[in-house]
């Protein structure tokens, strides 16, 4: 076991695999010498060279339009955006093209695309660098979306992005690239659909990815102060979606919040909020609660920002109005 960044992790992730097959490359806004913009990429310019760690322009469609074209071609391509806000000049690209070429065609082609985005706020970067717009890909059939909350997952969810034939949405929260965690000697790829209980409990379910597994792990923490037990469920990927681990919780607790850091309007957890009430109501002694950033836009003022975005004791009280 050992000590590593979230950062590392998705380095070591990208790294392993660059190592292992010279078909996977990594490219972006000045992932090169520069290390990239939150010094992901580090060190890998001077490992793998300038044709396998490349800088592009700045246009967003140029660079996923890019990894559409190299990946057809029988290329592995990791595409950074800068951060998940400027995916908005790429979407055609991305949904237009990347997840629906391989159905288009018939199965013919592979399109094993990594896209990787940096998300969610924290950071005083304001209302154009720091949203979470993970429910706008989970939408788009044809797209894969993994996030993860530590640099294991990081580490193992990286392995299996890069192995799949198809295309994936890998986010990564800014706020958590310096946080250190656990990592295991080996570590193996993490199939995408399989969730994480990082907390049991039997009081409440508290439904989670990113950031805010750690959010909600606090919140876990001060709650047990109370004598409340809340399980917390990392799902890690938001599709493929591990319903079972959720609906086994809640045979336990038979309540449940469900908590991301997106504007609470058309959150990625009213998707998980439905598939719950569609499919395992009768489990439900009380309804469905989710914590969300307010409907605004991310303040640049911090007192602003942190009023915005959902908060530890946010989680709290919206587990404890359901007891």
């Amino acid at each position: 076991m050992r000590k590593m960044t979230y950062a590392e992790g998705i380095r070591e992730g990208m790294s392993v695999r660059m190592r292992e097959n010279p078909n996977v490359f990594l490219f972006g806004e000045d992932v090169g010498k520069f290390g990239g913009c939150f010094g992901v990429s580090a060190g890998m310019y001077d490992e793998f060279g300038e044709m396998r760690v490349r800088d592009t322009p700045i246009s967003e469609g140029a660079i996923i339009g890019g990894a559409v074209g190299s990946a057809a071609c029988g290329l592995r391509p990791i595409a950074e955006l800068m951060f998940v806000d400027f995916v908005t000049v790429g979407m055609d690209q991305l949904v237009n093209q990347a997840a629906k070429m391989r159905y288009m065609f018939g199965g013919k082609i592979k399109l094993p695309i990594v896209v990787r985005m940096p998300g969610g706020g924290g950071s005083g970067a304001a209302a154009q660098h720091s949203q979470s717009l993970e429910a706008w890909m989970a939408h788009a059939p044809g797209l894969k979306v993994v996030y993860p909350s530590n640099a294991q997952d990081a580490y193992g969810l990286m392995l299996t992005a890069i192995d799949d034939d198809n295309p994936v949405v890998y986010l990564e929260h800014k706020m958590l690239y310096p946080v250190k965690s656990d990592v295991e000697d080996e570590v193996k790829p993490i199939p995408f659909g399989k969730a994480a209980v990082k907390k049991e409990g039997t009081d409440a379910t508290i439904v989670t990815y990113g950031r805010q597994v750690l959010d909600s792990l606090k919140a876990a923490e001060i709650l047990a102060k109370d004598g409340i037990e809340a399980e917390v469920i990392d799902i890690r990927t938001l599709f493929p979606l591990d319903k079972e681990t959720i609906f086994e919780s809640l045979k336990k607790t038979h309540k449940v919040v469900v908590v991301s850091e997106e504007a609470k309007r058309g959150a990625y957890t009213a998707e998980i909020a439905a598939v719950i009430a569609e499919e395992n109501f009768f489990e439900l002694d009380a309804p469905i609660k989710r914590v969300g950033a307010l409907n605004t836009p991310i303040a640049f003022a911090s007192n602003l920002e942190s009023y915005i975005l959902p908060s530890v004791q946010d989680i709290v009280i919206a587990v404890k109005s359901l007891l």
